[in-house]
């Protein structure tokens, strides 16, 4: 069980969103959470607050009577919950449902501490509210998605469970779970934030990291394929560039290479003296797609190092507004509801990822222009060839695919639209920026998956299933055992899944 304190790692997110771990609320945090709560409610006795005794964004201006204040949480709630499109997946929900816990336990909302117990029962009983991909701009942080959550902790709504949509009403019935009951500006500090934008914006960067990785895998298994010369990924021609991603991938691929019997040494192959043909049979240097993986996938090393990063610093955040300071005894009103930290990494991290996706089409288009690799049948055809079509059929999915995220690529975060009367005159358009941005890392894994069964395909047609380095014959291996290699034209879409699924996955 983790322990839910002033801040978590990366690695305990993950665990909790991924692994399932339980969490547990810390001692410490259920006291800064009632002394937070007790003094808003003094404090707001005699007070102008934003949110609690007025109306909200351009309606500011506008005061409420006493008697009205808690009916303009709910409905507060209920009219932003106006969400429309796809349905986030219940493990992007479990993301911000675990950012938004954390971001009202620092002590800073003035919540009740029912509301911190009813998330953490959710969240470990794995009941993800229904919410929507489109309705927020990012700017007082995700309103309409945030709405879609609140909606379910006042027991309204409809909530994921156990693989089925139904009504909030009926799953807390079933799991003897009560509602919460707004005491002073719960319904704001519930939909105010970033908590949706980070959480798909940490599914994004733990997806992102495992995309690198194997398209490590693919570019080492790639060279070993064409039978590169190992100079490329050196120590020593890669020290001579000060970046240290660059430095790290081709440290990675001589891991993964170094025991691998196809793998040409230039100084063996080129540099004896015996070479006196006019036209030299193979490539002197590799295709830039294989002799230049530690500068393509470097800066994408450490652009998804740096959304890692900035993710971490907004999940340990608050960003609600306004901000209780216990210690001040003051309320401050401000703008830490902006989401751009977040828009600009996840338009960064959708160019990365699309870069990432066009070297896999690149050197997946290696293996199936017999013309350009010199030593494979046209598209790893183990069939007769113009009778039967290998790969051609899924290179069609993966060119049409790496196209799509070329333009889904396109920044989010200069796409500013003022709403709410001009209140929100600039805006960071966060949650888009996620959402689009988990639309082009799946986009890479489909290209991907596509690419490894071509690679397995190429292995054994050449019968170097013995001479693969053994990291490689490790994949080659789970691969086969889903999708054998074959010969007879068949469909590949169910294989295309399985191994999609299995990338996504492992």
């Amino acid at each position: 069980m983790i322990s839910v304190e002033k801040k978590i790692t990366l690695l305990q997110f993950y665990d909790i969103i991924f692994n399932g771990q339980p969490l547990s609320i810390d001692r410490e945090v259920w006291r800064i959470v009632e002394e937070s709560h007790t003094f808003l409610k003094a404090f707001a006795a005699d007070k102008v607050i934003y949110g609690v005794n007025t109306g909200f964004g351009p309606m500011a201006q506008y005061r409420i009577k006493d008697e009205d204040t808690h009916q303009l949480q709910y409905n507060l709630i209920r009219s932003h919950a106006a969400g429309t499109g796809e349905l986030l997946s219940p493990i992007q929900i479990k993301a911000a449902m675990l950012t938004r816990l954390l971001n009202i336990s620092k002590g800073k909302s003035g919540v009740h501490k029912s509301v911190i117990a009813l998330l953490g029962e959710l969240i470990n009983r794995d009941i993800t509210p229904v919410i929507f991909a489109h309705g927020g701009v990012g700017a007082s942080g995700d309103l309409v998605q945030l709405a879609h959550l609140a909606l379910v902790l006042i027991g309204e709504g409809e909530v994921i469970f156990r693989g089925e949509r139904k009504p909030t009403s009926v799953v807390f019935a079933e799991q003897e779970l009560k509602p919460i009951e707004v005491v002073v500006r719960e319904g704001l500090s519930l939909i105010n934030g970033t908590s949706v934008m980070t959480g798909i914006g940490l599914v994004n960067y733990f997806l992102a990291q495992k995309l690198l990785d194997w398209s490590l895998w693919l570019s080492s298994s790639m060279n070993e394929v064409a039978k590169a010369h190992d100079d490329h990924f050196s120590l020593t021609l890669n020290e001579v560039k000060l970046h240290e991603g660059q430095r790290e991938i081709a440290r990675r691929m001589r891991v993964h290479l170094d025991d691998s019997s196809l793998i040409k040494k230039r100084e063996e192959d080129l540099y004896s003296g015996n070479n006196q043909e006019e036209i030299f049979k193979d490539k002197v240097q590799e295709y830039y797609s294989l002799r230049c993986v530690p500068q393509i996938l470097g800066p994408i090393l450490e652009t998804i190092e740096q959304v890692g990063r900035v993710l971490e610093d907004e999940l340990n955040s608050v960003s609600d507004n306004p901000i209780i300071s216990v210690e001040d005894k003051n309320v401050y009103h401000g703008g830490n509801f902006h989401g751009d930290y977040i828009s600009l990494e996840m338009d960064k991290l959708k160019l990365a990822i699309t870069r990432l996706t066009m070297l896999s089409e690149r050197q997946l288009n290696y293996l199936m222009n017999e013309k350009i690799n010199g030593i494979l049948p046209p598209f790893v055809n183990m069939g007769k060839l113009g009778f039967n079509f290998g790969m051609q059929g899924a290179q069609f999915t993966a060119t049409s695919t790496t196209a799509e995220n070329q333009t889904l690529a396109t920044s989010m975060y200069i796409h500013s639209i003022p709403n709410n009367n001009d209140n929100q005159d600039i805006v960071s358009m966060g949650t888009n920026a996620a959402v689009i941005t988990h639309k082009v890392i799946v986009n890479a894994f489909e290209v991907i998956a596509i690419q490894m069964m071509s690679v397995c395909q190429a292995i054994d047609i050449l019968s170097y299933q013995n001479f693969v380095s053994s990291k490689t014959k490790a994949v080659y291996n789970d691969v086969r055992t889903m999708v054998p290699a074959f010969s007879d034209d068949k469909p590949l879409y169910h294989a295309i899944q399985k191994v999609k699924d299995y990338l996504m996955q492992r």
